[in-house]
């Protein structure tokens, strides 16, 4: 599996080491490097038992990925995008189980549509809210559950050129599922 530095080498994108994330604009001293971190270690302190069906969860990975399609393979964006579609367009409650079946859809859905690509929008405009805002609050389990939310529908509207896209596409899984 690579990682997000090959995958931005892959893609061109040279990772800037200091300052705020260049992707999403995270208050960091240390850019995307400090932004990962904060997303891999910094949300531990976030008690996801006390939150419901582990929706939570789901709602930081996608709203972070789809702010940072760089240093992710390109099916990436179908695949959070489209979770974040069925989860806050569609309802669903998702679960890990849920993730695996649609995982093994996205594989069948990807043949033939060598061409389609999920344009992301620009830089820096993929939703207000970043890392360090989800970390401010995560000593207080009600604001974190309310800005965790206020965050994955900020990126999934930034994302909006692609929901007829996703929108197909899950209504064709829910249909399948």
């Amino acid at each position: 599996m690579q990682d997000y530095i090959q995958f931005a080498q892959k893609n061109r994108v040279q990772l800037i080491d200091s300052g705020p994330c260049q992707f999403c604009g995270a208050k960091t001293k240390r850019g995307i490097h400090e932004c990962l971190e904060i997303f891999n270690l910094g949300f531990q302190e976030i008690d996801y038992s006390l939150i419901e069906n582990h929706i939570y969860r789901f709602l930081i990975v996608d709203a972070h990925t789809l702010q940072h399609p760089e240093i992710h393979g390109r099916w990436n964006n179908h695949f959070h995008l489209s979770r974040l579609h069925l989860i806050l367009a569609h309802n669903v409650t998702w679960t890990y189980d849920l993730s695996s079946r649609f995982s093994d859809y996205l594989k069948s859905y990807k043949v033939g549509k060598e061409h389609e690509y999920l344009t992301p929008p620009p830089v820096l405009e993929r939703g207000h809210l970043t890392t360090t805002d989800i970390l401010a609050n995560s000593h207080n389990q009600d604001a974190c559950k309310a800005i965790i939310r206020l965050w994955a529908r900020d990126v999934y509207q930034a994302w909006g050129n692609s929901h007829p896209i996703v929108d197909s596409l899950s209504k064709d899984f829910l249909d399948k599922w």
